[in-house]
């Protein structure tokens, strides 16, 4: 595909296809990314469709808004691991910094997952980011949770099976320990993590894993109930409860 940098480059692709008198059409590919749509794109898009009509080229050239190319860093920008979960509105901005979700990680609803274009940010293996979590310019290590709506900010790092608490602030920088708690604003180390607190992180990542692949297998199109049925059935999973109950189901204070 060329890439048309200028005006000029726009008349060389007109005199060509008029040289050659190509019947198949030619497309242009715009990126509508956030990064790229601030510097412009929907201006280029309404320019470019303009420029084609005085020139009658409209049906032989196609302009297409689209998703984020990642040519910013010529390279993909948004990388996502096998067995990765992405919920509902999560927002994985690819458009400054590299961003990578490895294996087997979950980014739930509302979370946002953005960096500058100097570091990468990593949600490593087995990663679990809660509802709302901010994740920006930082790494979450190998089996780490970070709880709803907290913030993990640049150049911090969440060690490997660590949890940050819900609501907690993570300051710039910050390392936090292997197999801890962080909580507060800012967020400070608490303790270390016991077994059952470990154990209890691994089956709730583990049905975030299951989510994935039942979501490819169940997924289809539905109409909403216009009331409830009398008979409607829980869905039939496996038996993870809150952190409180699991604790007070194994005699853990």
């Amino acid at each position: 595909m060329a890439k048309l940098k200028n005006r000029e480059a726009l008349e060389k692709l007109r005199n060509s296809l008029q040289a050659k008198g190509q019947e198949s059409q030619r497309l242009i590919s715009l990126c509508a990314g956030s990064g790229c749509g601030a510097y412009g794109t929907a201006k280029v898009h309404t320019v470019l469709q303009e420029e084609l009509a005085k020139h009658n080229l409209q049906d032989q050239v196609q302009v297409k808004l689209t998703g984020c190319h990642g040519f910013c860093n010529k390279g993909p920008n948004v990388i996502v691991g096998p067995g990765v979960y992405i919920g509902p509105c999560a927002s994985l901005r690819g458009d400054f910094g590299r961003l990578v979700i490895e294996r087997g990680a979950n980014v739930q609803d509302c979370c946002i997952i953005h960096g500058f274009p100097t570091r990468d940010t990593v949600i490593g293996r087995d990663g679990h980011i809660g509802h709302g979590a901010v994740i920006h310019g930082g790494t979450v290590e190998r089996n780490a949770m970070v709880g709803i709506h907290a913030v993990v900010n640049d150049n911090a790092v969440i060690g490997e099976s660590a949890i940050v608490a819900a609501l907690a602030f993570v300051k710039a920088d910050m390392m936090v320990p292997p197999r801890t708690l962080v909580a507060g604003i800012p967020a400070t180390v608490r303790r270390e993590l016991s077994e059952a607190e470990l154990a209890w992180k691994k089956e709730a990542t583990a049905l975030y894993q299951n989510l994935t692949v039942r979501c490819l297998a169940t997924m289809v199109e539905a109409e909403a109930l216009t009331e409830m049925p009398l008979d409607r059935k829980r869905l039939a999973l496996s038996d993870v409860t809150p952190l409180s109950d699991y604790k007070r189901a194994t005699g853990e204070k």
